[in-house]
């Protein structure tokens, strides 16, 4: 089987640290700006929106905002992934996923700077367990990257593991399974009817649940 996991609020908590890592960029670039903890509410309360899924679909293929080629930003993004925690001991299971013969890899969207998903997996310690790491939204939408995985593996079962499942909507196919792990910080924008247009779709609220999920599968799917 393939097992294709996204980054953020999946593998790691990148979430719960944005406001601190904010807060740390304005003290690098804007020593003089008064009431830097405000600022970096305003800053967390508007990348806090641009989570919910009227964003990030990825239909189609982003250029990199303007603002965002500001140094600052790189700062920020810098300095979150300093602070990004693992959850569930998440390296431990891509190892034991491995060890189990499936192939695991890295499925997530780019950050607005171009490369900045990549040095996160990097600085984090994740991107050396992956068979493969393949990231949608610059070069490629989130459709061709799905694609792309076809091309290289073939039709095996393809796992998709997520904590936005409004991605799911639409995308894959009759050998794609679903699997929404639960993370409450976007589990908030989940509503029912997202989850009603989503075939073969498995919930977690932890990532070592999986294996259960993947024995279900193959019970299921009589692999």
């Amino acid at each position: 089987m393939i097992v294709a996991f996204d980054f953020d609020g999946t593998l790691v908590d990148s979430y719960s640290v944005i406001e601190k890592a904010f807060r740390k960029a304005l003290e690098k670039h804007f020593r003089w700006l008064p009431f830097k903890g405000f600022w970096a509410k305003i800053l967390t309360k508007i990348e806090e929106y641009l989570e919910r899924p009227s964003f990030g679909k990825h239909s189609g293929k982003v250029k990199q905002p303007f603002i965002f080629k500001a140094k600052f930003f790189r700062t920020w993004f810098e300095e979150r992934a300093k602070l990004t925690k693992e959850l569930d001991s998440a390296k431990e299971l891509l190892k034991k996923l491995k060890e189990d013969g499936h192939i695991v890899i890295s499925f997530s969207a780019e950050d607005f700077i171009d490369g900045m998903k990549e040095y996160r997996l990097r600085v984090s310690g994740f991107y050396e367990l992956f068979d493969d790491v393949i990231v949608f939204g610059k070069e490629l939408s989130l459709c061709e990257a799905f694609w792309l995985v076809r091309e290289k593996y073939g039709d095996e079962i393809f796992i998709w593991v997520d904590d936005k499942p409004w991605r799911f909507i639409g995308r894959g196919d009759e050998n794609t399974e679903y699997v929404w792990y639960y993370f409450p910080m976007t589990a908030k924008y989940v509503k029912e009817e997202i989850l009603a247009q989503t075939p073969h779709l498995h919930v977690i609220r932890d990532l070592w649940s999986l294996l259960d999920v993947i024995e279900r599968i193959k019970q299921e799917r009589k692999i």
